[in-house]
């Protein structure tokens, strides 16, 4: 190879480079919108529970350590996306403006009544199968009746939480982190065809969707316990089911449109959420 070659090579290597950290930089900004919604959360939190000895920092100072490891792990989850979503035949409109230029919203635009579609009939579902869940486990019933909101303007404060950190950071971890590098790598380990197949596609969009759901059992053991309800096996088994449930859709979705969509989708099952909360709270 001639130096010529070399240093063209060399060159194309760097922009390359160059290229991956912006498209890393620009997914990473895009989730911290969602961080900083956790943020918002975590001040209230903290506000609210009186603070051990000797913990006499500063608020922001607290909020800030607090949310360095969900910055921290997203962080990852945009590198990993950013490399393996590509590869695995999988897209973001973000993400292609960076690399390519091209207008992120006006491609985004023919996907959103799909989106919206999908992610208010995921939420229709997961309402529908908590109400059944109420009638067949008790501890899913007690759940319900002690665990409610405490006004409609607590629920309504949870919104900008559940739209950017739900809609925006979760997906970056779940479906551009996590999908992408399950998918990738099942391709890779079964090495057939120029591309993911579906079996591959859909076993990382599944897996994912169960990790998902058993993701937030912890906080299902916090809040019954709190309550004296017991984490039955029932309780945990809706509890995972359900977030499943929208796993699996936001996972079609980023498979079959994009990311942004997925995150379009997720945002408005929480419409969905959001709305029957406010309807039994009224009604």
């Amino acid at each position: 190879m001639s130096s010529a070659e070399t240093a063209a090579n060399r060159g194309a290597s760097a922009s390359s480079r160059r290229s991956f950290v912006r498209r890393s930089a620009a997914l990473f900004a895009l989730g911290l919108l969602g961080v900083a919604a956790l943020g918002t959360t975590v001040a209230t939190q903290l506000r609210s529970i009186p603070l051990p000895p000797g913990a006499d920092l500063p608020l922001s100072v607290l909020v800030a350590v607090s949310l360095l490891p969900t910055a921290l792990l997203l962080l990852v989850a945009v590198v990993v996306g950013t490399y393996c979503a590509p590869r695995a035949g999988f897209r973001s409109h973000v993400d292609d403006r960076v690399a390519r230029g091209t207008p992120a919203l006006a491609n985004l635009r023919p996907e959103l009544p799909t989106a919206v579609g999908v992610g208010l009939a995921a939420g229709v579902a997961i309402v529908g199968l908590d109400a059944v869940a109420a009638l067949v486990i008790p501890e899913v019933a007690q759940l319900q009746r002690a665990g409610g909101t405490p006004s409609v303007a607590a629920l309504l404060a949870t919104v900008p939480f559940r739209f950017l950190y739900g809609g925006i950071v979760e997906e970056l971890l779940l479906r551009w982190g996590f999908v992408s590098l399950l998918v990738y790598l099942g391709w890779r380990l079964v090495g057939t065809g120029v591309g993911p197949s579906r079996r591959v596609v859909w076993a990382g969009i599944l897996v994912a969707a169960v990790v998902f759901g058993v993701g937030h059992l912890p906080a299902l053991v916090g809040t019954a316990g709190s309550l004296g309800i017991s984490a039955s096996p029932g309780l945990v088994a809706r509890t995972v089911l359900l977030n499943a449930v929208g796993g699996v859709a936001f996972g079609w979705l980023f498979w079959r449109k994009s990311l942004e969509a997925a995150m379009v989708g997720h945002a408005a099952s929480h419409v969905v959420l959001v709305g029957a909360s406010l309807l039994g709270m009224l009604v």
